[in-house]
Parts: C-alpha cells; structure tokens; sequence
C-alpha cells in the first residue's frame, strides 16, 4: 500500500492485530519488574545525591555512564529503528525539537529541576496518552467512529493501561524525591492534542494521532537516555522507550503502513521540557 494514501479504515487483520497487542503486553509485563527496580534505585540515587536532582549534565556523555546504559540503550535503539519511517522524518506537523543525544537538556525552571524535570515531562507525556486513548475508546462507545473492530479497541485499552503504568512509576520518583505528583497534562501543546481528537471521525485519524504521541514518547525517552544524570534514570528511561516503539510500530500495522528501519534514530519529534506548564 502507498504510504501517501490516506485508509479510510483499518487495513489490516484482527487476528495479526491482537497478536500484536499480546506481543506488546508480553513485553511490557516482562520489562515491569526491571522498570520498578530502575526506578527505585533512580529514587535513591537522588536521595542520596541531591545535587543529581538539581542539575542537568554537562555536554556530552562520560564513559561511565555510556557503559552503564549501552546494553539497554541497544534493546530501545533497535525498536525505534523497527518503527522509524524508511525516510527518517517526521509524519504530520512535527513537535518541539529536542537537542540532539550528548548535547545538554534545556535549563530547568519550575518546580521539578533536573533529572526531575524530565521525570516530570515523562509524566505528563504518559498522561496525555493515556487521555487520548481514553478518549478515542469513549468516541467509539458513542459511535462517534463508525464501525470499530474489536481488536482495535483491544489495542487501545491496552495501551492505555500500560502508558498509565509508566506514570505511576515515573510519579513515584517525584514522591520519593519530595516533589507533587504531575496531575492531568501540564503540557503547552495539550491544547492542539485536544482539539485535533475533538476533530477525528474515523479510526486512522485516531490512530494517527496516537502515533505522533507514541512517536514522541519513544523519542524522548531516547534523548533522556543521553541527558539524565543518574545511572537509573537511564535504565529507566531504557526500560520502557521499547514498549512506547511497539505502540508505534503497531499503530504502523493499523494504518497498513509498513515501516523501514532507518539508517539513524531521529530526536525531532522529542519533546522539550520547556512544554511544561509546571
């Protein structure tokens, strides 16, 4: 199928579908264990070092924090390739760029500073897309959508229970460190996200919508892999940008597109921490 045409429905097989979706729950529950023992050890390396929660990196990356996270910066690196577009760009109206990995995060303002500020974003990221999903299951109940097959909508509430996971380990992090919980979705660009769901009729329109916020997250979590400080905000970081790529990767399959790994993983549709409104 051309990739410059536009389904007017789900392209693909319902059984090749939820086999799919069981091949991303399976990876999500395998990666849960490793994902909540990363966070907790994030959560006391910044306990016990401040000053990582209240600064960002230098430029570049120092080799032992390279080592530290090469060998689960691979398992996400490989999935973002999987779900990458043959050309390398972005789909649609592009997000904020993000600086490029090894190149210092933005300065930090706000409450959260820091690791903590893209702990923050990492949230507020995951609660947009478990808003969105959340939406687009309500507008198939209403019948907003036309005919939904049921292994659609099994993807979506699948992939909305597992987005919502990763904010409750995230938000952990915040607690543990003594900061508020990040609530609804503090982010500039919520505004257009939900006006453009307010505006689909259809499941490709949904489900291109959740791919540019599945494309998002997995990317930034790979940039967050190169510009967090604490060892564990990596392997966190790393633990989960794989599950956010095959969100993607199927969403690709919904749309009857095929995706092409690409000779290098992009950042530019990573989010920015200065998207948030907190």
């Amino acid at each position: 199928m051309s990739r410059n045409r536009k389904p007017e429905a789900f392209q693909g097989s319902e059984a090749e579908l939820r086999a799919l979706t069981a091949q991303v729950d399976e990876v999500h529950r395998a990666t849960l264990p490793h994902m909540y023992a990363a966070a907790a050890e994030l959560s006391e390396q910044i306990r016990e070092r401040p000053r990582t929660a209240e600064r960002l990196p230098e430029p570049g990356l120092d080799r032992r924090r390279f080592l530290r996270g090469v060998g689960v910066v691979g398992l996400s690196a490989f999935a973002l390739a999987a779900c990458s577009s043959d050309d390398g760009k972005s789909s649609g109206k592009p997000s904020s760029a993000a600086s490029a990995p090894g190149q210092a995060a933005p300065a930090a303002t706000g409450s959260y500073t820091g690791d903590l500020l893209v702990v923050a974003l990492a949230v507020a990221l995951e609660n947009q897309a478990v808003g969105a999903y959340q939406a687009a299951v309500q507008a198939a109940g209403a019948g907003k959508l036309g005919t939904v097959p049921p292994a659609v909508a099994n993807f979506a509430t699948t992939a909305m229970a597992q987005h919502a996971d990763h904010a409750k380990v995230w938000n952990n992090v915040l607690t543990q460190a003594g900061k508020p919980p990040v609530t609804g979705v503090p982010l500039k660009s919520q505004a257009a996200v939900a006006d453009a769901l307010g505006k689909v009729t259809d499941i490709p329109g949904v489900a291109r919508l959740a791919l540019q916020l599945e494309d998002q997250a997995a990317q930034t979590y790979l940039f967050a892999e190169f510009n967090v400080a604490a060892p564990a905000g990596i392997e966190t970081a790393a633990t989960i940008a794989p599950v956010e790529a095959m969100h993607a990767a199927t969403l690709h399959y919904l749309l009857g597109e095929y995706p092409v790994p690409a000779d290098f993983l992009p950042v530019d549709k990573a989010a920015k921490t200065d998207d948030l409104t907190v």
